[in-house]
């Protein structure tokens, strides 16, 4: 397994310090899901500035967001034989997640972790376009954190 991590954004917080955390979700996940395959994927912490340019020009929506995927797996031509999977890269605004956890009263490693397995589990194929879809990829989530007792920390 293999991630990159990228932090193109000062911030206050340590976001160094989530990247053991994102390791374990991605070997939880992989456990979970009975994926044997030896992964990469970046993960790239920004601000609500640079997560919204990359909203309004991949997905022309005009407003900053929390996290976005981009999955390198859309097409078999990305399947190299004997080569780790090359998920894509996972986006995730630091600013939207410090709101967002003093909005939902739980920790800031509460919330990146969650939107670090949202992101991961876009780049293995689940979405939430329709109801069916959430309620898989959300229980999903759920799983994954409470197998690693994310979920229950303030």
């Amino acid at each position: 397994m293999a991630i990159d991590f990228v932090y193109n954004v000062e911030v206050e917080q340590d976001v160094a310090s989530f990247e053991d955390d994102f390791l374990k979700i991605i070997d939880t996940t992989l456990k979970h899901l009975d994926i044997d395959d030896d992964v990469e994927l970046s993960a790239i912490i920004v601000d609500d500035e640079r997560i919204h340019q990359i909203n309004n020009e991949y997905r022309h929506i005009d407003r900053a967001t929390d996290v976005i995927s981009f999955a390198l797996e859309d097409s078999d031509q990305f399947y190299v034989e004997g080569m780790p999977r090359s998920l894509g890269d996972i986006f995730i605004s630091i600013d939207h997640a410090i709101n967002q956890a003093e909005e939902y009263g739980h920790s800031l490693k509460r919330e990146m972790c969650f939107l670090f397995t949202h992101g991961l589990l876009h780049l293995l194929g689940y979405d939430h376009m329709n109801e069916e879809e959430e309620k898989e990829m959300f229980a999903l989530q759920d799983e994954i954190l409470n197998q690693l007792d994310i979920t229950r920390e303030a």
